[in-house]
């Protein structure tokens, strides 16, 4: 029987969700607000989210990239009767490593326990939870994923447009991954996927690096000189909220487990094989 997968949103991650999928001989439906604007990938059934109960109910597999709103997950908001109908081996609910909170530049595991203190990871753990509760009759897999950057994406752009900024805290580091190596995990946990139950896997790359760091190296790649140094105390007062909660959050995330749970290695285990592929792609 041909697996088939359900994707719930079409943006960044989806589509290279969607793209590997078809690649693998999956059939491949997916969702969005209005199908008309979306350029999916040949041989994907792009259909409005708000008419997506009948997919749910003959999907095998589905991987959830909506983030909550204010009113909770959107999917089980919209769709709950159907997906307590669906026939589902497998859930794949895309998350963020936001919600383990500051850790003052301690590591975390995939079996370290959650305590978001942003509302918007507040939010994103309520949303887990909720997908937790279909671990009893299907494999929920929770992706926490790290700062996400790939072609089009990533701190090149934003040197090449003149708005990087070159911020220096000593000791923060952030994690990252790789649009390209998040379908590679999903498209792997999703191929085999355990018995019912609930597993959390990290996709974060193998070296969380400060941001001032990434900027310099991007930079060189470049062949640019990077923007000046900056130190937090003075970078903050121009700092949106957004960027803020970024900053006022410190940890390093481990992926072993992920990784041997899956089988896999990152294509771009650092930041430097990603932005080297990213640019010698013409990205």
């Amino acid at each position: 029987m041909q697996p088939h997968l359900l994707l719930v949103g079409l943006g960044f991650s989806g589509l290279a969700i969607a793209r590997d999928a078809l690649a693998a001989g999956w059939r491949v439906t997916a969702t969005a607000r209005d199908p008309a604007r979306v350029a999916a990938p040949g041989g994907t059934a792009v259909i409005p989210f708000a008419e997506a109960a009948p997919a749910l109910r003959a999907a095998t597999h589905l991987a959830v990239t909506a983030p909550p709103g204010e009113e909770g997950d959107p999917v089980l908001a919209a769709h709950r009767a159907a997906l307590d109908a669906a026939p589902l081996r497998w859930i794949g609910y895309l998350s963020t490593t936001g919600v383990y909170g500051d850790r003052g530049g301690a590591w975390v595991d995939e079996t370290t326990e959650p305590a978001p203190a942003q509302p918007r990871s507040r939010r994103r753990r309520e949303a887990e939870r909720a997908w937790e509760a279909f671990a009893g009759r299907a494999a929920v897999d929770l992706f926490r994923c790290a700062g996400i950057y790939g072609p089009g994406r990533s701190v090149l752009d934003d040197l090449r447009a003149g708005t990087a900024r070159r911020t220096v805290l000593p000791g923060h580091a952030f994690g990252r991954i790789h649009r390209d190596d998040i379908a590679r995990a999903v498209l792997a946990a999703a191929a085999n996927p355990p018995p019912p139950g609930l597993r959390v896997l990290h996709l974060s790359d193998d070296e969380p690096a400060e941001s001032a760091a990434v900027t310099e190296g991007a930079a060189r790649l470049l062949g640019l000189e990077p923007p000046p140094a900056i130190p937090f105390e003075e970078a903050r007062a121009t700092m949106s909220p957004m960027a803020l909660s970024f900053w006022s959050e410190n940890r390093r995330v481990a992926n072993g487990r992920t990784k041997a749970a899956l089988g896999i290695a990152w294509r771009y285990p650092t930041w430097r094989e990603g932005l080297a592929a990213i640019l010698a792609e013409g990205g």
